[in-house]
């Protein structure tokens, strides 16, 4: 990887997925593994926190991308991450709005501040 940037990965519903290969997103690693997951209504929750945890490991993504309403049922997994790379970042869905309160980033962001801090 040296001297290459690092991939976005993709853990969404069809239409998110589907934009981001559109936009050049998609990727398969030297054991053609693809850096996105379509979730779809019959994929375990199981295969999805596996797939998460795969995409932790590599080394050639920075950043995963991942549905809030998928990431809420692996919250767990999420949670328990906590090294800035590669970054997980809760996306909207077309058909699920972005929720602020359940965003883990924004959790953690909330706990470093005080109310004195904005004062």
């Amino acid at each position: 990887m040296a001297g290459r940037g690092k991939l976005i990965a993709v853990i969404g519903d069809e239409d998110t997925c589907t934009g981001f290969l559109l936009g050049g997103v998609g990727e398969l690693n030297k054991n053609r593994k693809p850096n996105f997951l379509v979730v779809e209504k019959d994929t375990s929750i199981t295969e999805i926190e596996e797939t998460f945890k795969s995409f932790l490991a590599r080394n050639d993504i920075g950043i995963i991308l991942i549905n809030q309403f998928i990431a809420e049922m692996i919250r767990h997994a999420i949670d328990g991450h906590v090294q800035s790379i590669p970054a997980v970042l809760e996306i909207p869905s077309k058909e699920h709005p972005y929720d602020a309160s359940k965003d883990s980033i924004l959790r953690r962001a909330k706990g470093m501040f005080s109310a004195d801090d904005f004062r």
